[in-house]
């Protein structure tokens, strides 16, 4: 079985990254806005269960990176989930995982937009959030090399930040290490949907799978980045968590509107405050840079099959870019922008998200020991962690995203049978 068929052709994609350039990727994508933005909501679900529902959420993600990394190395394609069901569990599976991703990862763009706009300009968020999303297409739109090298500078500043905030934080003279203690404000389910919640701030590392086509050596690297990246954000999420709770305490998160602002002030460090709000932009960025590059690759993979229009599948023959696919992406995330509710859009994201990665997990139980299958229990636990957080969200976020489902499964159905040109 030839496993690099889709990287040779008239439409291939040229191999450009290395590990370096997949790890900042990765973390570009993962320590990102969700830091700045996912620990209000989660602590107001989680109360003093906060941190067992981090814990809960990196479980789940490890699952889900273990997976996706044997699946990657084994087919180092764009597309990520959408080739690992397609292969693995039929053409259905992986129509629905890349329509769970592209549904869900386009939300999350409009997500990271407003977050930009939030932080630089309140009174005009929407008009920001669009202006940032033009901006970064083009910079997408003008190589993946280019992307990288923007990303490794955003990454600079958004770990400079959040280590200052850590620092703040845990020198306060009235830090009280008591408040990480769970007390009886805690209740499972609040747990369980504050770790979904959390999950929206790890899912980053499937940005290195869905740019299977575009890094050396891919069998190699791309499990390597995921784990360094993955490995990278557990540890810099756990500090930053630790410290805001230690100042702002459960009940003073959950009302926080800027937790990261909030907990510095609450230090004494008001000069902090300017340089976190610059932070938290700069950081969205960064994930909407990644977000828009891995949506308009999964975009690229279903139409070379035709589950979308097949003129979105064309690549620079120069800069071996799918132009078509980022304008396209780049044109819905810009309306979607102008128009949404941030927390809305979260909460939708991660339940694309998590069913996106469900059917990974179930890819990667199908791997022969010979194809590199992980342990067993880390898909299964991966699979029914996928399920159990996407279904503890809001109701309406779960009744939203079901019906999302459903309608890409009709729409899947009423098309005629597809062949894809790229399969092995």
């Amino acid at each position: 079985m030839d496993t690099l068929g889709a990287a040779k052709g008239p439409g291939a994609m040229k191999r450009r990254l290395g590990l370096p350039d997949a790890v900042v990727i990765g973390l570009g994508s993962m320590i990102g806005a969700g830091i700045f933005a996912a620990l209000g909501p989660a602590a107001d679900a989680a109360g003093s269960g906060l941190l067992a529902a981090f814990a809960l959420a990196a479980v789940v993600a490890y699952c889900n990176a273990t997976s996706s990394a044997r699946l990657a190395a084994l087919y180092p394609q764009s597309g990520g989930t959408y080739v690992y069901g397609r292969e693995r569990l039929g053409d259905f599976w992986g129509y629905l995982a890349g329509w769970a991703f592209v549904v869900g990862k386009t939300a999350s763009c409009a997500a990271m937009a407003l977050t930009v706009g939030a932080y630089l300009w309140p009174g005009q968020t929407h008009a920001v959030a669009v202006a940032a999303v033009v901006a970064l297409t083009a910079v997408n739109y003008a190589g993946v090399r280019k992307s990288a090298l923007l990303t490794r500078v955003i990454v600079a500043v958004v770990l400079a930040v959040l280590a200052a905030v850590a620092v703040a934080s845990l020198t306060f003279s009235g830090a009280d290490a008591a408040r990480l203690a769970i007390g009886s404000d805690a209740t499972v389910g609040g747990v369980l949907q504050a770790a979904g919640l959390l999950f929206f701030a790890f899912a980053g590392y499937a940005r290195i799978a869905t740019l299977g086509e575009e890094v050396r050596d891919p069998a190699r690297t791309i499990p390597r980045a995921i784990a360094i990246a993955l490995g990278t954000t557990l540890a810099v999420y756990a500090l930053v968590a630790v410290a805001v709770l230690t100042v702002l305490g459960p009940g003073g998160l959950a009302d926080a509107t800027a937790p990261l602002s909030d907990a510095v002030r609450a230090a004494g460090a008001d000069w902090l405050v300017p340089v976190v709000r610059v932070g938290g932009a700069v950081a969205a960025l960064g994930s909407l840079l990644a977000l828009i590059l891995g949506v308009s690759r999964t975009t690229l993979a279903m139409a070379r099959d035709r589950h979308l229009p097949h003129a979105l599948s064309a690549v620079h023959p120069h800069s071996g870019v799918p132009r078509r696919a980022e304008l396209a992406v780049g044109t819905v995330v810009a309306l979607l922008a102008a128009t949404a509710d941030v927390r809305g859009a979260i909460g939708f994201s991660s339940f694309g998200v998590l069913a996106y990665y469900a059917i990974a997990n179930a890819s990667a139980w199908t791997l022969a020991p010979e194809e590199g299958r992980p342990n067993a229990t880390v898909p299964l636990v991966g699979l029914a962690g996928c399920a159990v957080l996407a279904f503890a969200l809001p109701l309406t976020t779960v009744i939203s995203g079901t019906a999302i489902l459903i309608l890409g499964a009709a729409v899947y159905r009423s098309r005629p049978a597809v062949t894809s040109s790229f399969r092995r």
